[in-house]
């Protein structure tokens, strides 16, 4: 029996700039900062490859002293209708109507909510009472695929059944006010916010890419390269710069393994679907890819148009290559990295 991604949805945030439209801001935010930082910065901004980002908040409350509290608040009324929306979206591309799904997985890292977003998707929605609910709270980036992994192994396990994986995340509610670090700076940079949703299927006659394999892989000691601290002020990003460098060691273990126990190459590989992190990991992939004959233009575009969204992020650039009408037997490899150290891993054929 086979697993099978029938549809793929996004929705943005209602508030949105473009990089250029920010500065002025942060210039009000760097008052009595030395003019060497304060030049740092805009550079940071300028050459994060980023040219918008939207976010639940316009700018000026994103720069407000605001509380944990108020800001966590703000996140939790929006990430509901954010989800909502995109996974009404991608019901609708997949001709379902809400009480055709059996399992709900929803993800997200950037704020505080118990009862999670499942929840309220369910009665707003009006879902199965018996749907089964799975919330992914504490994967960070990878979790975008890490729901498409626990959704194919439930519907492996059971027939003529559908699941809905949505990630929605808003990382401008974890900025920093008072803290003038580089890491929340960088965070600053590349980070969006958005939501996306993905429709499942285990009915033989629905049609979409199979998922042919799927794997996790662990960094071992490197627990502490990224994350969240909870601080009396929110969240406050963890990263280390080691990061890309981190991941281009890894890169020879992650993949050829994981293809070869499919009996193929990086070179049968036709769609590099990979989450792009920032600028310095998408040129890491580029680096390690390009002389393969393989791009990542889709992952790119996604940066530039809309930056990192944490762990919706990979699912808009698979959200891209579903729009495309791809051949019969094209593969695709879903990549995406997050807290934990950790990698996940998709193997797609259409």
């Amino acid at each position: 029996m086979s697993v099978k991604i029938t549809a793929v949805a996004k929705q943005l945030p209602k508030y949105t700039r473009e990089t250029k439209d920010i500065i002025p801001f942060l210039n009000i935010w760097m008052e009595g900062q030395e003019d060497r930082y304060k030049r740092k910065v805009i550079k940071l901004f300028e050459n994060a490859g980023v040219d918008r980002r939207y976010s639940i908040m316009d700018a000026e409350e994103v720069f407000t002293n605001t509380s944990f509290e108020e800001k966590n608040n703000i996140y939790a009324r929006e990430v509901v209708k954010l989800a909502e929306q995109s996974l009404v979206k991608a019901l609708d591309k997949a001709s379902l109507k809400p009480t055709d799904i059996d399992y709900i997985i929803t993800v997200s890292c950037t704020g505080i909510m118990i009862p999670s977003v499942d929840a309220y998707l369910i009665n707003n929605l009006n879902m199965k009472q018996d749907i089964v609910r799975l919330p992914v709270t504490e994967m960070g980036c990878a979790a975008g695929v890490s729901g498409i992994i626990y959704a194919k192994n439930f519907l492996k396990a059971n027939p003529n059944k559908r699941a809905a994986v949505i990630a929605v995340e808003s990382p401008t509610a974890t900025f920093q006010l008072d803290d003038y670090s580089m890491v929340n700076i960088v965070s600053a940079a590349i980070f969006g916010d958005g939501a996306s949703s993905v429709i499942l299927s285990s009915y033989d006659n629905e049609e979409g890419p199979e998922i042919i394999d799927e794997a996790m892989y662990h960094f071992y000691d490197a627990e502490t390269m990224m994350g969240f601290k909870l601080v009396n002020t929110g969240l406050q990003m963890i990263l280390d710069k080691a990061v890309p460098e981190t991941i281009s060691e890894h890169f020879p273990m992650i993949v050829h393994p994981f293809l070869e126990r499919n009996n193929i190459t990086i070179e049968d590989i036709d769609h590099l679907i990979f989450h792009p992190g920032g600028k310095k990991i998408v040129q890491t992939v580029e680096d390690l890819f390009g002389s393969l004959g393989k791009n990542i233009d889709d992952t790119k575009d996604v940066l530039k148009l809309y930056g990192n969204m944490s762990s919706a992020t990979v699912l808009y650039v698979l959200e891209r290559f579903m729009d495309k009408k791809l051949p019969k037997g094209d593969r695709g490899l879903m990549l995406s990295f997050g807290p934990g150290f950790s990698a996940q891993r998709i193997l797609l054929e259409w």
